[in-house]
């Protein structure tokens, strides 16, 4: 596999993970998530889910399996975002190694192909969905209404890079650049 098929998310969304609703994740006939947290989900400053994301999860929830998987490694951070959300975690998951979401997939009783990996993160949650032959979402980092806007510097050099390397990532209202991949790898 070449970097840039690494690199290449399925679907790009232009916004949020809120942006992913059910009739998307139905389209793509997803039956699991696999979510990162930092970021994906919450700020990196925060330690409880918003309003907005907890009435998000219980959209979501109606119709798929949804597993949390961070690289953080503060368990008293994670399992307080997790609780609030009433959903099982991993921590310290080392993306873009694969064993933490191989975990996640286990305990979801789900076949890798029928589960979306979700992050704003391309060298992380993308490549690591993608060497597991899931379908990458990737998705804008979520902004904490009360806070200034804020670079995400890190993140856009791993835009930046992917491209250089020829992945298309430029985000647009709602992208596809695979639909069907080949499982497990």
């Amino acid at each position: 596999m070449t970097w840039a098929k690494f690199l290449q998310p399925d679907l790009i969304l232009e916004g949020s993970v809120l942006k992913l609703t059910p009739q998307i994740v139905e389209e793509y006939k997803l039956k699991g998530l696999v979510l990162d947290v930092d970021e994906t989900l919450v700020p990196i400053t925060t330690s409880q889910a918003s309003d907005e994301l907890q009435t998000w999860i219980e959209q979501m929830r109606t119709s798929v399996s949804l597993w949390l998987v961070s690289n953080n490694l503060n368990e008293s951070r994670i399992s307080s975002i997790a609780k609030s959300l009433d959903l099982p975690y991993y921590l310290g998951a080392a993306k873009p190694s694969r064993r933490k979401i191989r975990e996640a997939l286990t305990q979801m009783n789900l076949p890798v192909e029928e589960v979306g990996m979700v992050g704003d993160r391309l060298f992380t949650d993308v490549v690591a969905g993608n060497r597991l032959g899931m379908f990458t979402i990737f998705v804008e980092p979520i902004i904490h209404p009360g806070a200034r806007l804020r670079p995400y510097p890190i993140r856009n050099f791993e835009v930046w890079i992917s491209e250089i390397l020829g992945a298309s990532i430029t985000p647009q209202q709602q992208r596809v650049t695979k639909i069907h991949k080949s499982s497990g790898k």
